[in-house]
């Protein structure tokens, strides 16, 4: 009897970690899919994949079996997950928008190709030996996250030029990005001439926290980090948000559709498109040491103008001739 296709949740309302029963080897090939998060906060995003997978032929139960694995805040069960993959000896692991997942990957498996999404240089991170040639089983794309927060931190200035007092949502759980991230909104803000005060969340839970502390110590505006855990918790954001009255940006578009005010980032729908042709390649038969990493080439700025008039914004015309996308 054919193995049927597993799901396994990481972290959430889940304690538990169901591993695959060991059977017979499917006759397609299987794909693990890994991000932070649930399956209702990245639909976008597997949808994406999914495309990519198709462009290059696959489609998922006809020719590819996928195994999606949800990941939240629970990094240290990685490796159960990982020794799982390795003993069955799975054909790719697609990880997009997860530099702590890549790195633990990559840490962990040197036999199975790996296609990662970050936001950091990967070559920095240890993920490839070179942008050109990886020369490793890892290869993905670079969709420049931290190299875009001044960038977004002055856009945000630009909508908001009263604002003196920003807060920053970090996550402490990701320890690399969140120095590197408060090292540039620190050399921004002061550039700009603007406080920046910094608030940690790293569980849902800290999330309501931390916009409790927000609201007490007064900011005007917030900064939300571009990191996956908070791309998950996109409805909670927004809401949280709009119940405050708080202006706020994100990196990806999808916030802002959600109700945020602005984001300003690479498309996270089109890295995670990327990651699934890459996986398709690699099935195809193309090494990873040979794909080179895609580096982002194109950057989106994204108005929510609902969301401005009902915080009583006025969007500078030129601001808005500037955006990508103005939201209604």
């Amino acid at each position: 009897m054919r193995r049927r296709a597993f799901i396994t949740l990481l972290g959430g309302a889940t304690t538990t970690w169901p591993i695959v029963a060991r059977a017979q080897q499917p006759t397609m090939p299987v794909v693990a899919f890994l991000r932070v998060g649930s399956p209702d906060a990245n639909t976008g995003l597997v949808t994406a994949f999914r495309k990519g997978l198709s462009e290059m032929g696959y489609v998922e139960g006809q020719n590819v079996l996928v195994e999606y694995h949800w990941v939240e805040g629970q990094y240290e069960r990685l490796k159960v997950v990982f020794d799982d993959l390795k003993q069955r000896r799975v054909a790719v692991i697609a990880i997009p928008g997860s530099t702590p997942i890549s790195l633990a990957a990559k840490a962990a498996i040197t036999t199975i190709p790996i296609v990662f999404g970050v936001g950091e240089n990967p070559v920095t991170l240890g993920l490839v030996t070179s942008l050109s040639h990886p020369g490793g089983n890892a290869t993905g794309f670079n969709f420049f996250s931290i190299e875009t927060d001044a960038k977004r931190l002055e856009l945000m200035h630009a909508l908001l030029p009263k604002a003196t007092r920003v807060a920053a949502l970090i996550n402490p759980a990701n320890v690399r990005y969140t120095e590197a991230t408060s090292k540039s909104l620190r050399e921004a803000a002061r550039t700009l001439g603007l406080e920046i005060v910094f608030f940690n969340a790293s569980t849902t839970a800290e999330i309501d926290s931390a916009f409790a502390a927000i609201a007490r110590e007064r900011a005007d505006a917030l900064f939300i980090a571009s990191e996956a855990f908070f791309a998950s918790r996109g409805v909670q954001l927004a809401t949280l948000a709009a119940r405050d009255r708080m202006p706020a940006s994100f990196t990806g578009r999808e916030l802002a559709k959600a109700g945020l005010l602005m984001s300003y980032g690479t498309s996270i729908t089109d890295m995670a498109r990327q990651v699934g042709i890459y996986t398709g390649s690699i099935l195809k038969g193309a090494k990873p040491a040979d794909l080179p990493v895609i580096q982002a080439t194109k950057f989106e700025f994204i108005i929510n103008l609902q969301t401005a008039r009902s915080l009583g914004i006025e969007v500078p015309p030129m601001l808005l001739a500037r955006a990508d996308e103005v939201i209604e």
